[in-house]
């Protein structure tokens, strides 16, 4: 999950439960003194959703019903959006060829030619890869909704020393995770995470319980943060870097999540009007938790959840498929609606997102079809795009050839 919760969500995720900030040291182990510039929007016009009969909400994307879309080479996609995706999608493959789809759409051995294709594919033309390999598709309406993350940079210390007394935990061997599909057909796709006590199955520590100490003093503690809001919204990414005090790097993802609700903050503090509308972003959110520390600690503990980490080896981010997210190539898209690994066209009211991604990362709050989180990398300009990321407009799935007539003779693929 995003980076395996991946989780979570960018500035959207503390804004209202959907998906910010890397903020670059001044100095090793300090926070810059300034905050990111101000938003930038490119407005843009979406594309329209093709009319499709109209489906009920259902459980996955074959139930919310599948209609053709417009052919590809009517996009509009860029030769190097193109060849980004690509890159993508064939480092995905050797996941998509495993994995059961529960979108209901397509099977392991549907992907197989295009695989085969990626893997030979010639580094020219990206664009024409995708035209000969694949068949537009819409899920239900169509209308999608975007939001951004990214690797957020935080200081840090592998050891506990003054001024870094914030743990960061490695997960505790009694979390227990359950696959409830493996129960009922019907529960398929549903997890829940726990921990056994006697002969029940009961919820693990929440928040609050950790904070107080629940896991201290088991050797649980990979590192130590250095500002308890700093590593709030790392939790929310799901990923991210922590600069040691020498200013060396320690990268650390998700490593499993304590099975409770994730609560987005954001809408909390709107409702009890404790920002203004204009402050109700990653920078106004986090200026009014510094400025009310008892109060921002209390609102900080309403979202139950907590995120467990393990120090990552790879050079990059790792998302749900254990495959390295791309910046501007990858978003985390809801399993039961997109096939993970499935490529994904986004023309949304705003030109920074539009173009090709594929789906390799899922979020704790990315649920329903064409709900997307796209992931822009590190640095301070991909904190300025994830934190303020919401868009709207129309999303298209990539399928492989003869997956939508099948859906629509209402047969499934064959296992």
């Amino acid at each position: 999950m995003r980076l395996s919760l991946v989780s979570a969500l960018s500035s959207c995720a503390l804004l209202a439960g959907c998906s910010g900030g890397i903020v670059p040291p001044s100095q090793p182990g300090q926070r810059a003194a300034s905050l990111p510039a101000p938003q930038r929007i490119e407005p843009a016009k979406p594309i329209a959703a093709v009319s499709a009969p109209a489906a009920a909400a259902g459980q996955n994307a074959k139930s919310a019903g599948v209609a053709a879309g417009p052919s590809f080479d009517t996009l509009g996609v860029s030769e190097e959006g193109a060849a980004r995706a690509l890159g993508a999608f064939k480092a995905s493959c050797p996941a998509l060829l495993r994995r059961t789809d529960l979108s209901g759409l397509t099977n392991s051995t549907d992907w197989q030619p295009a695989c085969r294709a990626a893997a030979s594919w010639s580094s020219g033309d990206a664009r024409g890869f995708f035209t000969q390999n694949f068949e537009v598709a819409q899920i239900g309406d169509g209308k999608a909704f975007a939001t951004g993350y990214y690797i957020p940079e935080i200081a840090g210390s592998r050891t506990r020393r003054p001024g870094y007394d914030v743990p960061v935990y490695s997960r505790p061997p009694e979390l227990v995770e359950i696959d409830l599909g493996t129960f009922s057909e019907s529960l398929k796709g549903k997890k829940i995470r726990g921990q056994v006590k006697g002969n029940s199955f009961i919820p693990f520590a929440d928040r609050t319980e950790i904070e107080e100490g629940k896991l201290s003093g088991r050797g649980l503690e990979i590192a130590w943060a250095k500002d308890a809001i700093d590593f709030f919204v790392l939790q929310i990414q799901g990923s991210g870097h922590l600069r040691l005090p020498d200013g060396s790097l320690m990268k650390i993802g998700y490593d499993g999540q304590n099975g409770r609700d994730y609560t987005g903050i954001g809408k909390v503090m709107r409702e009890r009007g404790l920002v203004a509308p204009g402050k109700a972003n990653m920078q106004g959110l986090t200026e009014w938790l510094r400025a009310n520390p008892e109060q921002g600690r209390g609102i900080m503990r309403e979202n139950r959840s907590w995120v467990f980490f393990r120090e990552l080896t790879k050079t990059g981010a790792v998302g749900a498929l254990n495959v390295e997210v791309v910046a501007r190539g990858s978003v985390a898209a809801d399993p039961m609606f997109t096939p993970l690994g499935a490529p994904v066209f986004l023309s949304m009211d705003r030109a920074e997102p539009n173009g090709l991604w594929v789906a390799q990362d899922t979020g704790g709050a990315i649920k329903g079809a064409n709900r997307f989180d796209t992931f822009w990398g590190a640095g301070a300009e991909a904190e300025r795009l994830a934190g303020g990321m919401a868009a709207r407009g129309t999303a298209f799935l990539l399928l492989p050839i003869g997956t939508i007539a099948r859906a629509n003779a209402g047969s499934s693929p064959q296992p």
